[in-house]
């Protein structure tokens, strides 16, 4: 089993519908992904979507893509781009854990779910919510729960 070292001190959880688990990020990166997303989802055109600058993640709507025949003055919809309907963009949400939670906290609270297509994730229950918070916050973590940023940061209610 790999070891993963946390990344931050700092975490943003909540409880991700797509999964229905708690799913655990990285707070000091977590604001400027959803910046991303919805900078990509205001874009009224494509020609303005493939020019959205992204500062955390990558623009699925830049040139490369299948929609590369789209005229820059079509009426973009970010449910149209083709990363987000085969579930590649944003990445999924709940696979975060598996690099912000220390390993012996994976184990006790947790268990890696393997994905057809997007790999494994970590599955956090619910009900171990309170007792996780618990053992983060008296391991030095500043744990804050935002369930809209969660959701936002998993694409879930992005164009819709």
């Amino acid at each position: 089993m790999t070891t993963h070292h946390p990344t931050s001190l700092r975490l943003v959880y909540g409880h991700a519908k797509n999964h229905d688990c708690l799913a655990f990020a990285d707070a000091d990166t977590a604001a400027g992904e959803a910046a991303d997303i919805r900078a990509l989802a205001a874009a009224r055109t494509w020609g303005e979507a493939r020019q959205v600058q992204m500062t955390r993640l990558w623009n699925p709507a830049r040139p490369g893509g299948y929609e590369d025949e789209y005229a820059d003055d079509r009426p973009f919809d970010i449910t149209e781009l083709g990363a987000i309907v085969d579930g590649d963009w944003p990445k999924m949400v709940t696979a975060r854990a598996l690099a912000v939670l220390p390993q012996d906290l994976q184990d006790r609270y947790g268990e890696i779910v393997l994905t057809v297509h997007d790999g494994e994730y970590l599955k956090v229950s619910l009900g171990g919510e309170a007792a996780l918070v618990a053992e983060l916050r008296e391991r030095g973590y500043e744990v804050t729960r935002d369930d809209d940023l969660i959701n936002l940061l998993d694409g879930v209610g992005i164009g819709w």
